[in-house]
């Protein structure tokens, strides 16, 4: 084979193309996976609100963008309330960049924990100890990860030996590669993760992420069943923010109106 012929395989072989399914009736909306099995094409709404449910900001987006990629332009809209000194988020959210832009904002970040994503039957990642000094990795069985080189995604590898690896008692469950070496990765912004770490272990935090069930998980519930949220009857996205515009709108004066005649009645009462 000659070299064109190579290089003509190698082009085709990088060149795979990607499926996208598109709605034809709703170009605007995006795949959504609800659950494991329903498949449905959809719009998401990522929202913002404070301890007392009023809602602050919202940003929709189609069903197919993650909340990690649709976070920089809700808290771009959140970033108008001065007094805003705590971020309190679901997992989706937990990013290094995400974790980055909070902090260097001098804002506190509060992110649950996420569950590993390793396969069943292998060793955690946080059971490879990292070595700052040296900057490696060290497996359960003492042998070292060294770095190789930092990926496109800005994630740093550590890889271990091969022919070290091959006799270690513990390869099953460490790696299953023909070639016997792990590969653990850390991202060039980790510290910003850890710094989450020690912020979620603080029970001041700890007891603000609790609220969340009260705030803005009652905000979804209310809205779901209490407004039609679950279904639109719009297509496109201009209507649809239209629509949740006039929604939360109407939340909020209802929140309001609750609160005003409360207090009146507190005040006739005292």
């Amino acid at each position: 084979m000659n070299e064109e012929n190579k290089l003509v395989k190698k082009t085709e072989a990088k060149e795979k193309t990607k499926v996208i399914k598109k709605s034809t009736v709703d170009p605007d909306c995006g795949v959504f996976h609800k659950g494991k099995h329903k498949v449905v094409f959809a719009y998401a709404a990522n929202v913002a609100c404070d301890r007392n449910n009023y809602i602050l900001a919202f940003h929709t987006n189609p069903g197919n963008v993650h909340d990690s990629v649709a976070f920089p332009k809700i808290y771009e809209k959140v970033k108008r309330y001065k007094g805003v000194k705590n971020i309190v988020m679901d997992s989706g959210y937990k990013t290094p960049a995400i974790a980055r832009e909070i902090l260097k904002d001098k804002r506190i970040p509060i992110l649950p924990y996420k569950r590993p994503m390793t396969k069943n039957g292998y060793f955690k990642k946080h059971e490879y100890a990292y070595d700052e000094y040296y900057d490696c990795f060290v497996c359960p069985e003492n042998q070292v990860l060294n770095y190789t080189t930092t990926n496109r995604e800005g994630y740093r590898e550590y890889k271990s030996k091969g022919e070290i690896c091959k006799s270690c008692p513990s390869l099953s469950e460490c790696t299953a590669s023909k070639d016997h070496v792990k590969v653990v990765t850390r991202h060039i912004w980790e510290n910003y993760i850890e710094q989450c770490e020690d912020i979620r272990h603080t029970p001041k935090y700890r007891d603000l992420y609790k609220l969340r069930s009260q705030t803005i998980e009652r905000v979804f519930a209310d809205a779901k069943e209490k407004h039609n949220m679950r279904y639109t009857q719009y297509r496109g996205i201009q209507k649809i923010e239209m629509e949740l515009n006039l929604l939360f709108a109407s939340m909020n004066l209802k929140k309001l109106a609750t609160w005003i005649h409360k207090s009146e009645r507190r005040n006739q009462m005292a």
